[in-house]
């Protein structure tokens, strides 16, 4: 199978592309409630280039928006702060972005009550609004955390070449059976201990650490590609689960700055690991029907064959120095 890594590198960095295309930075609008009729408005759009999309919030003709001071520029994105006030609130109201549709960006909608509850949605250029329950359904919350959940392991780009490296790496359909369902079941249990609060580490530092475990399986190919045994093709299960653990760490990370809505804490969060799920076996099912299709491709030169396994090295490389960066300095 490691003949077929210069070939599937080509047909991953098309596919990347092609998720690149969409904007893969949503828009955020959080909406907090201060007192029964006013709310805090904070509207984060993604920026490029010192180009502004002309998107924004718009709200019920019964509610007074004002703007709080003027744009900041924080990292990409220009964030804009409001008061909303209404004598009638929020619930029961409609939410609408405008223009969205003339983009391809998405909307996270979070939404924090004074009575603690919390409700969340996710808008797109064709949906581009929602009335906000009075009493949040369940089906709204299974909608929304699956859907964040496939777009937060098909645009986790780390996560996905970790797989992928995985895949080819591993022998057999059984070992690839086992080695994905050992990175499932570990990944999803430190996302529920940390997304249930019974485990927390340190973001920035679990990031650096994924990408290491990428680099780890970098080597991992050469060594194969030399013909060496590896501790990834002796036990391939237990070098997905140990790593496993750590990228559930990270999926928790994002679904921390999501936000889960408190009345229905154990859906919300189940859905979103189904979500993970999803878009993981699609990614994989892709992946191996590319691997059989380039299985007659057998006149790589072993120079050609370690290509790829320097090029994912050194991206990951670049990761760690890059994420140890972020909170060593």
């Amino acid at each position: 199978m490691s003949r077929l890594l210069c070939p599937l590198l080509f047909v991953w960095l098309g596919f990347s592309s092609a998720i690149w295309a969409h904007e893969i930075r949503p828009a955020y609008l959080q909406i907090d409630q201060i007192s029964p009729s006013n709310y805090d408005v904070l509207w984060k759009v993604p920026s490029a280039n010192d180009a502004v999309p002309d998107i924004e919030p718009q709200f019920d003709s019964t509610l007074s928006l004002q703007e709080q001071g003027g744009p900041r520029l924080l990292a990409g994105f220009v964030v804009f702060r409001y008061r909303l006030s209404g004598d009638s609130g929020l619930l029961g109201t409609r939410v609408q972005i405008s223009n969205l549709a003339l983009t391809t960006i998405d909307v996270l909608v979070n939404l924090n009550l004074l009575d603690g509850s919390k409700q969340s949605f996710l808008l797109h250029p064709t949906d581009n609004a929602i009335e906000v329950p009075r009493v949040p359904g369940k089906w709204t919350v299974v909608q929304t955390y699956i859907r964040l959940g496939i777009e937060h392991i098909l645009l986790g780009i780390d996560h996905l070449l970790f797989v992928l490296a995985l895949i080819i790496l591993v022998s057999g359909w059984g070992n690839i059976i086992k080695t994905v369902t050992a990175f499932t079941v570990a990944h999803s249990i430190t996302l529920s201990l940390a997304a249930l609060g019974h485990a927390h580490v340190p973001g920035p530092p679990v990031e650096a650490t994924i990408a290491l475990s990428i680099m780890f399986l970098a080597l991992e190919l050469l060594r194969k590609i030399e013909g060496k045994a590896t501790l990834t093709s002796r036990k391939p299960w237990l070098v997905a689960f140990t790593f496993g653990l750590l990228h559930g760490l990270g999926f928790a990370g994002a679904l921390a700055e999501i936000g889960l809505p408190q009345t229905e804490i154990p859906l919300a969060l189940a859905c979103f690991n189904i979500g993970v799920e999803l878009g993981q076996v699609a990614f994989v099912a892709v992946m191996l029907l590319l691997i059989g299709v380039l299985r007659r491709r057998t006149n790589w030169s072993l120079a050609l064959q370690r290509l790829p396994a320097y090029a994912i090295g050194s991206v990951s490389a670049f990761w760690v120095v890059e994420r140890t960066l972020a909170f060593a300095l």
